[in-house]
């Protein structure tokens, strides 16, 4: 049994919820996010309250029972919220421009990287700091991580880029003393 899969969403105002066969379409103030769900699981819908039921004997559907519950709910904060993750360069001489829709970092490599904008996210820079912002919370995550991913961190002085909550783990220099 699923503790997650058990609560029940509340469904804000302004925001509808439609689940149809095998797809999920949310609808709210920011936009509109259709997923494909389990068919299995039973969906109901009373007012304003969503709950799922899994009436599977199988143990599979006791995970499924809790993923699909949590990403209708995403679906729903993403809708009315939005979601955003912060990215921060560091190091010598880095710099981030805005060019339209899209990013230009010198981050240290001998040419600038251009990080094109995907459909359904924003980005935006401010001095030292990556914004990624977009209504899909998988969306924005993988975006955010393709950007990390052009410059890991370096342990000895954290160049590089790195989420702005990231606790980064420092390596002491070698001293030269024996």
């Amino acid at each position: 049994m699923s503790r997650i899969g058990n609560k029940a969403i509340t469904i804000p105002a302004g925001v509808t919820v439609k689940i149809e066969n095998d797809k999920c379409t949310v609808t709210g103030p920011l936009g509109t996010l259709t997923k494909k769900v389990e068919p299995k699981l039973t969906y109901n819908i009373d007012g304003q309250v969503l709950t799922i039921e899994n009436n599977n004997i199988e143990a599979i559907y006791n995970a499924y029972h809790g993923l699909y519950r949590q990403i209708i709910n995403n679906m729903i904060v993403g809708v009315t919220k939005g979601y955003e993750k912060r990215l921060t360069v560091n190091g010598v001489g880095y710099k981030i421009t805005q060019k339209g829709q899209d990013l230009v970092l010198n981050i240290g490599f001998s040419h600038p990287v251009e990080v094109k904008a995907v459909e359904g996210i924003q980005l935006s820079c401010d001095k030292n700091e990556i914004i990624v912002k977009g209504i899909d919370k998988e969306l924005v995550g993988q975006v955010a991580l393709k950007i990390k991913d052009i410059k890991p961190v370096e342990p000895y002085h954290a160049y590089g880029i790195y989420y702005s909550d990231e606790t980064i783990v420092r390596k002491e220099v070698k001293s030269g003393k024996k």
